[in-house]
């Protein structure tokens, strides 16, 4: 199981992000996949009932940049827009581990849907954030 980014309870980015300590880094590209706590549970357990080994991919049915999912989780949590900082700031910060933000795709849930039989109540990471706060 390859789990996108969980979200549904508060957790250390939630509260980064609703104290504004969580910026969105240069231009805000890298793309990340998410998925609510309930998703996750219910396709884990879909899994095991599987027959055989097999890889998915559990995320929502919307990958997107963090230019776009920051901000909106700032408003679900009722907290004021992210802070910007540029990447070259940002990579002082976080080294090398800023790549894999800045460069990371996204990830389809079409297998686990297929072979699993299985739907997120969630499908977007839109409505799902809407569920949490801080």
């Amino acid at each position: 199981m390859r789990y996108g980014g969980f979200y549904g309870e508060p957790d250390q980015m939630t509260t980064a992000v609703a104290k504004r300590q969580y910026p969105l880094i240069g231009d805000g590209r890298g793309m990340m996949s998410f998925i609510h706590l309930h998703d996750a549970a219910a396709a884990t357990v879909l899994a095991l009932e599987a027959d055989g080994p097999a890889i998915y991919n559990v995320t929502d049915d919307e990958p997107a940049p963090m230019r776009e999912w920051l901000p909106v989780l700032a408003a679900a949590l009722g907290a004021r827009p992210p802070r910007h900082m540029p990447e070259w700031a940002g990579r002082l910060v976080m080294g090398s581990g800023l790549d894999m933000l800045m460069q990371a795709r996204g990830a389809a849930n079409a297998k686990a849907r297929k072979e699993l039989g299985w739907t997120p109540r969630h499908s977007t990471w839109r409505e799902g954030f809407r569920t949490i706060a801080v």
